[in-house]
């Protein structure tokens, strides 16, 4: 088994103690009352996110399996504790021999996932299933965050190549390296994040900043010094000066001069100004000069609306960096993911647990679960999604009726289609039992799932609703529970 993709045990950390101190004060509590070895299911899953987004991209799971692969307490992690005076000798005695023994379940990473769908499904004692909540929602939440931006943002792009650069705008090295990493599996072609490209294998791209222009007397012998140390790798920045009057002239000099000794520019970048407007005249000035195939590469404040909004002026633009807006996930800075009890074990016996509240989206699903995923035997789209207990099976070869948990009145029966189960066994009694995939690979994986959906359904504005329901046990189940604490 390769394990992580990194092949470096030295980059590997230990998390164990990046938890909130409540997961600690219980599982002391759990072990004072003799509950810490009960079994107990939790389910990962994120709340409906707004109007906008209609799906997410899962991400973040090889860390995951890193945090759980290096989970234990060192000798000055149970010294700190113990100078908190909270824990009794005896359960910082437990600590030292702390491991993971349970089992994990996860949707694959670039998996296009939908509200209330369990990501992650985990099954351990109490006390090791509580632990690890709060680094697996930070590293799950954040990933997905940001992976699903990356998906809509190359979705508007619309084939057109995408260029993650958030680096120096992202809230720290760990966001900036771990949102790098999200960013090419929800689409982005490269990064320039060097240390991404190094961790994971991806493309590291980058060109010059306005600095290097500025540095030269002037702007021509700026671009000639660039094109002679980098002569195939030459991506002139245009607009340090004046885009149309200089930089573009400048460039195509240059171009000329390239050509004329054997090289073939790879084009110009637009980082200021009317986008749509210098695109055009820019496209036109290199096409008239006999360069048709120099790209223009386009920056500055992008996202997905800013992009749609280009294409459907017409900009002529090939490649889009995008920075900021990506890497913070700007306009939803956090993802809304929890993790909740679902079952327990007591005497041998699983009891399925439901947390109610009067906001319908934060009743959760009770029972150990798993996803189908249904899809049309005609043209392979996905149908819809029924989250299911995990001891049921769907017959492919019947009629099935599905309904809305909530708008229980809307029902569509299913016929002549397939079944795709979600979740994968991660970890089984603590042994790793999932080869995480190369980053390109996962890349290539999410572009695959997007292409089962439906345009209407990843569309930038107003995205048709996909439809995921309960199956009828679950659903009776859930709605006995609701009847039982009335």
């Amino acid at each position: 088994m390769r394990g992580i993709s990194t092949e470096n045990n030295a980059n590997m950390r230990n998390l164990t103690m990046m938890t909130d101190l409540y997961q600690l004060t219980m599982m002391h509590g759990y072990y004072r009352t003799g509950k810490h070895k009960e079994p107990a299911v939790y389910d990962m899953f994120f709340r409906k996110q707004g109007d906008e987004t209609n799906y997410a991209v899962c991400a973040g799971l090889e860390q995951v399996i890193e945090l759980v692969e290096h989970l234990r307490f060192e000798e000055d992690d149970i010294q700190y504790l113990r100078s908190l005076n909270l824990f009794s000798e005896d359960f910082l005695h437990m600590l030292r021999d702390f491991s993971f023994t349970g089992d994990i379940y996860a949707v694959p990473e670039g998996t296009v996932v939908f509200p209330m769908e369990p990501l992650i499904r985990v099954k351990a004692p109490l006390c090791e299933a509580q632990l690890i909540e709060t680094a697996l929602l930070n590293i799950v939440n954040h990933q997905t965050l940001i992976a699903t931006k990356a998906s809509r943002v190359v979705y508007a792009a619309a084939g057109d190549s995408v260029l993650e650069f958030g680096l120096r705008r992202a809230q720290g090295p760990d966001a900036g390296i771990y949102g790098a990493r999200a960013a090419i599996i929800g689409g982005a072609a490269s990064t320039s994040n060097v240390m991404t490209a190094q961790m994971f294998g991806a493309i590291a791209a980058g060109t010059q900043a306005h600095s290097w222009v500025m540095s030269f007397p002037d702007e021509l012998s700026s671009f000639r010094a660039y094109a002679e140390i980098y002569p195939d790798k030459c991506m002139l920045l245009v607009d340090t000066y004046d885009t149309l009057q200089s930089g573009v002239p400048n460039a195509i000099t240059v171009f000329q001069e390239l050509r004329a000794a054997g090289h073939e520019p790879v084009g110009i970048r637009l980082d200021s100004g009317d986008l749509a407007y210098l695109s055009k005249q820019a496209r036109r000035m290199l096409d008239d000069a006999g360069f048709t195939k120099a790209r223009i590469f386009a920056s500055g404040d992008l996202d997905e609306y800013t992009i749609a909004d280009l294409k459907q002026q017409g900009a002529k633009i090939d490649v889009w960096g995008v920075g900021t807006k990506l890497i913070t996930g700007y306009d939803r800075p956090a993802m809304g993911g929890v993790y909740k009890l679902a079952a327990s074990c007591v005497d041998g016996e699983w009891k399925p647990k439901l947390k109610i509240s009067e906001n319908v989206w934060k009743i959760t699903n009770p029972g150990i679960k798993k996803i189908a995923r249904l899809y049309s035997n005609t043209d392979d789209k996905a149908i819809a999604d029924l989250i299911m207990l995990d001891d049921e099976e769907i017959d492919e070869g019947s009629p099935l009726t599905i309904f809305d948990p909530i708008e229980t009145w809307k029902k569509m029966k299913v016929s002549n289609f397939h079944v795709r189960y979600l979740l994968q066994p991660v970890f089984v009694n603590g042994e790793l039992v999932y080869d995480p995939p190369a980053l390109h690979d996962i890349r290539e994986y999410a572009t695959g799932e997007k292409s089962t959906f439906w345009d209407e359904q990843l569309r930038i504005k107003r995205p048709h609703k996909y439809k995921v329901d309960l199956s009828d046990k679950l659903y009776n189940l859930k709605k006995r529970l609701l009847d039982k604490n009335v």
